[in-house]
């Protein structure tokens, strides 16, 4: 079934409000191949060789023209202070109207265009963020957006793209097959091509998130920042060491693909591997050649965090800040949750907050996995006895200090123990880490050497 038939349409679609979706599976066949040639399939605006630095005017002039288009998001202290023994401020920029700070620089960068490119329009590829921000801000400001999406990419956000009039081209295995296309379809039709993190004009965009902090929250001593692509930090830097220069610049990745680190100790972007991420949105394997040329000379220190530390952010500002927010939105909170940044105690410090666009089906796992990295949910296996009332004695030590199972499996085929034994794997639900240490001290109390595995490398 085509997947333009699995999309719903939205209340109050018309052939003027709402977009198109256009399956393009198998372009290789098609002319458009035959229009233009491989090595013309570059972006203007991203030459590795002749970087383009991004400068504090061009940040500056972004803030005016953006400012009646885009929020202006808070920036407010969060409890999450006291747990982490300094002053955190969080930018709440997964506030704004798409849900991320991708809109900063689509819609400074729409505004940058000719009057005959505006009536051209632009195309970009993107699976979520920058692909919202651009079809949204294209709407409002009467320029065609198309974007390539990769088949990957989640439903809910192929239709926001649609609502927003967009024509979505449904369109490769990962981002790279859709970047390709959408610069083959570009070159074709004349469509300029906006890079989600390097354009120039995206990143001078991005940089405005970081006047507001500076305004907001003064004398702060360190930014926190996701990277990815590095535009976000590249523009942010720029405006914070450009107003505050004591202010330090700590960039964050996820451990799955450390890119910009990479970048800086081979002096320019380099190919990184890239693994799956709660934080897909920082799993860019080379960073921008504009974003590293004009960020590596204010970031002060760069930190890599892994998928526990990155689940247990998500948690923690549901519980305690009521946020939804993505996995790459989370990283600067990750690092000051896994004790990264202990230089940083009794200082004033302001993270980010950058999206909030996670998927519903996802979010459920996600917060199971930070509970377990909270020491909230255990998993352990115990051999206990097969006659009548074995179970049931296992039951009442769990109950009795306020345990409760989530789960339980018996097993009695594979057990290489006595015949009348029966293996039980549990996972459990408890206050907190020192919790799940009392329960596993009573297990090892009540049941022989040998009969408890406990952790999550027990099968």
């Amino acid at each position: 079934m085509p997947i333009q038939d699995l999309i719903p349409p939205s209340p109050g679609d018309s052939a003027d409000a709402a977009g198109e979706i256009k399956m393009e599976l198998d372009p290789e066949n098609s002319a458009m191949n035959d229009l233009v040639e491989e090595e013309d399939l570059k972006d203007e605006f991203c030459d590795p060789d002749n970087p383009i630095i991004v400068k504090f005017q061009d940040v500056s002039a972004a803030a005016y023209k953006i400012k009646s288009g885009v929020h202006r998001t808070p920036c407010q202290k969060s409890q999450i202070s006291s747990i982490v023994g300094m002053e955190v401020y969080f930018k709440k920029d997964f506030l704004q109207a798409t849900g991320s700070f991708k809109e900063r620089g689509a819609r400074n960068t729409l505004l940058t265009l000719s009057e005959e490119q505006k009536q051209k329009g632009v195309i970009a590829a993107s699976a979520g963020n920058h692909a919202l921000a651009l079809s949204y801000h294209g709407q409002s400001l009467g320029i065609h957006v198309t974007v390539v999406m990769p088949i990957i990419a989640p439903i809910m956000k192929i239709n926001r793209c649609k609502q927003n009039g967009a024509t979505v081209i449904i369109h490769g295995q990962d981002l790279g097959e859709s970047k390709t296309y959408a610069l083959r379809i570009g070159k074709n039709k004349g469509l300029m091509y906006i890079n989600g993190y390097d354009n120039p004009h995206i990143i001078s965009g991005q940089g405005t998130m970081g006047l507001e902090i500076v305004e907001q929250v003064p004398d702060l001593d360190a930014v926190i920042v996701p990277v990815g692509g590095a535009g976000l930090i590249a523009g942010v830097a720029l405006a914070v060491k450009s107003l505050s220069p004591r202010t330090a610049i700590i960039g964050v990745e996820s451990e799955q693909c450390p890119s910009f680190s990479a970048a800086l100790d081979a002096g320019h972007p380099i190919w990184t591997r890239s693994g799956p991420s709660l934080a897909d949105g920082l799993a860019v394997p080379t960073v921008g050649v504009n974003a590293f040329a004009t960020a590596k000379n204010y970031v002060d220190k760069m930190v890599v965090v892994s998928e526990d530390l990155i689940a247990l952010a998500i948690l923690r500002l549901i519980e305690m800040e009521k946020a939804v927010v993505e996995g790459a939105g989370v990283a600067g909170l990750a690092a000051l949750l896994g004790d990264k940044l202990p230089e940083l105690k009794g200082k004033k410090v302001a993270i980010p907050l950058c999206g909030g666009n996670i998927d519903t089906t996802v979010l459920g796992r996600v917060l199971e996995r930070g509970l377990a990295a909270d020491g909230r949910l255990a998993r352990f296996v115990v051999t206990v006895s097969d006659r009548p009332g074995g179970i049931t004695e296992l039951a009442t030590i769990i109950s009795s200090m306020g345990i409760s199972i989530k789960d339980i499996f018996h097993e009695r085929a594979f057990l290489k123990s006595e015949i009348f034994n029966v293996q039980v794997k549990c996972v459990v639900e408890t206050r907190d880490q020192e919790h799940s240490d009392e329960l596993h001290r009573a297990l090892k109390h009540h049941y022989p050497s040998g009969r408890i595995i406990w952790g999550p490398h027990c099968i």
